[in-house]
C-alpha cells in the first residue's frame, strides 16, 4: 500500500504569514516527504479565498526539482472546468520535470465555484465531466487524435505534445459517493480515488465492490482495478496530543463550510464519533492510525493507497512532525502488516 499526504495549499487567515511563505511552507513539507519516504504527495483544486491551490501543476512542478522519488499528483484535478489538452500538456510537462513521476486524479470537486469562472453551466454538470473525461484518456492514449464533443471544439487528427516520460501517464477517477461514478471508473479501467471526509468509511463497500465488478465485466484485471482513500487525519505521538493540535482547526473549518450547505455546527462529540473505530477521520497515535488503515483496507476489499489531508490551519512546525511520524512510523508498521498478511 502506498502511503502519502494530500495538500489543498490553505491560505493564511490573517496577516501574520504571507501567501508566498504558506506555499513556500508547502514544498519544505513535500520535500519532507519524499525525505522520510511517503510514496505520494497531492495538491488539490480550488477556486476559493481558502485555498493556493488554483494551479496546482505550478506547485507540483516546483517540488520536482526539489524532490527525488516521490509520485507527485493532483489530489483532484477539476476536469469539468479545464480543457483536456492543456491538463494533459501540464502534467506530461511536469512528467518530464520530475523524470516519470507524475500522476492526475480527474474529478469534480466538492466545490462549484469553477463552473462560473470559467463560463460552463452547472446544468451541465455530469455531461460536461463525461466528455472531457473522455478526451483527456484518449489523448493519453493517442498522439494524434480526432475528436468532436458538445462542450470543445473538435480536434481532426491533431498531434499533443508533449507526451510524458512514462509510457502511461497514470489517471486515477477521484470520486465522492455516486453510484455512476464508481461504476464509470470500473468500465473505463482506471484507478480509483475516493474521498471519505465524513461517515463511516466500511459505508464505500458496495460502492467499490460496484466498481471492481464493473471493471470485471469490462474485462479488466483485478490488479489493474486498484482503490485509494482520501481522508482527513492527523498523527502525534499520543492520541490526546493529535486530538489537541487537529479538533479547533477542524472545527474551525467544516462549521464554516457546513454553513455554506446547511449542516450543523461541528460539535466534539460528532467529532469523536467520527474518530472512532469505524469514523472516517484518521487522528491519533502512529500506531492507532496504522492499525485504522489496515481495518478500513479490510473492510473495503483491500486498498492500494491511503493519503492523509491534515489542512485545517495547522501550524506548519506541527505538520512537519506529522510527516515525520507518519514516514518514519505509520507507513512501516502498515507495510510490515501487509507483508505479513496482516
Amino acid at each position: 500500500m502506498e502511503i502519502g499526504i494530500d495538500s489543498f495549499a490553505a491560505a493564511p487567515i490573517n496577516n501574520e504569514i504571507s501567501a508566498s511563505q504558506v506555499i513556500g511552507e508547502l514544498l519544505e513539507r513535500i520535500e519532507l516527504s519524499d525525505k522520510v519516504g511517503l510514496d505520494v504527495f497531492g495538491i488539490g483544486e480550488h477556486h476559493r479565498k481558502e485555498f493556493l491551490d488554483s494551479a496546482s501543476a505550478m506547485i507540483l512542478a516546483a517540488a520536482a526539482s526539489r524532490t527525488k522519488r516521490i509520485i507527485l499528483t493532483s489530489a483532484v484535478t477539476v476536469l469539468s472546468a479545464a480543457d483536456p489538452v492543456r491538463v494533459f500538456q501540464n502534467f506530461t510537462t511536469l512528467d518530464l520535470i520530475s523524470k516519470g513521476r507524475a500522476e492526475i486524479v480527474a474529478g469534480r470537486g466538492s466545490f462549484t465555484e469553477s463552473f462560473p469562472l470559467f463560463g460552463f453551466s452547472l446544468h451541465d454538470y455530469d455531461a460536461i465531466f463525461s466528455e472531457k473525461l473522455e478526451l483527456l484518456l484518449k489523448i493519453r492514449d493517442n498522439e494524434f487524435v480526432t475528436w468532436s464533443g458538445k462542450f470543445r471544439p473538435p480536434l481532426n487528427n491533431q498531434a499533443i505534445y508533449p507526451r510524458p516520460q512514462q509510457n502511461k501517464l497514470p489517471i486515477w477517477l477521484g470520486v465522492g459517493g455516486t453510484p455512476a461514478s464508481f461504476a464509470r471508473a470500473g468500465t473505463l479501467g482506471m484507478p480509483l480515488m475516493v474521498a471519505v471526509i465524513g461517515g463511516e468509511t466500511h459505508r464505500f463497500k458496495p460502492l467499490i465492490d460496484l466498481y471492481r465488478q464493473a471493471g470485471k465485466e469490462a474485462g479488466y484485471a483485478p490488479e489493474q482495478l486498484k482503490v485509494g482513500l482520501h481522508s482527513l487525519g492527523y498523527v502525534a505521538n499520543t492520541r490526546a496530543e493529535a486530538i489537541q493540535g487537529f479538533y479547533p482547526g477542524y472545527a474551525e473549518m467544516f462549521t464554516r463550510i457546513g454553513k455554506e450547505r446547511g449542516f450543523p455546527p461541528v460539535t466534539r462529540a460528532g467529532f469523536d464519533a467520527q474518530n472512532g473505530p469505524l469514523g472516517a477521520l484518521f487522528v491519533g497515535s502512529p500506531e492507532e492510525v496504522a492499525e485504522k488503515i489496515l481495518r478500513h483496507s479490510k473492510a473495503l476489499g483491500g486498498i492500494s493507497r491511503f493519503t492523509f489531508q491534515m489542512d485545517v490551519n495547522i501550524p506548519h512546525k506541527k505538520l512537519m512532525e506529522s510527516i515525520e511520524l507518519i514516514g518514519s512510523k505509520v507507513s512501516p508498521l502498515v507495510k510490515d502488516r501487509i507483508l505479513n498478511k496482516f
